[in-house]
């Protein structure tokens, strides 16, 4: 991380700057779950081409990962800010959940040995 790189806070602030000034305004929030389907979809394609067993087309290679995901990041901010989540207790509850509940599940799995 470096000194620049934004908070789930600030992606947030800067997605909803963003949406109501360029933007003109939000979509519906299904609209933007739908948006966010289509979006998760297209970086699966990647995946599967790149790192799973599809072959990868020669389209395919100039596609950018990391732009893929910052388009998921972005919707899923603003379905946050449509529906009052602060993804930055919502990440934190959501690690403290994870630590307490899988604490000794995977070192106990075999399959992670």
């Amino acid at each position: 991380m470096t000194p620049d790189s934004p908070t789930l806070a600030d992606v947030q602030a800067q997605v909803d700057e963003w949406i109501t000034t360029i933007g003109v305004r939000y979509f519906s929030e299904l609209t933007n779950m739908a948006i966010l389907t289509e979006e998760v979809g297209e970086l699966a394609r990647i995946m599967a081409r790149r790192y799973g067993d599809q072959s990868e087309k020669p389209s395919d290679a100039a596609l950018d990962l990391g732009d893929e995901m910052a388009d998921v990041l972005w919707v899923l901010a603003a379905l946050a800010n449509q529906t009052g989540v602060d993804l930055s207790e919502a990440f934190r509850r959501n690690l403290e959940k994870k630590t307490h509940r899988d604490a000794d599940r995977h070192r106990q799995n075999p399959k992670l040995q």
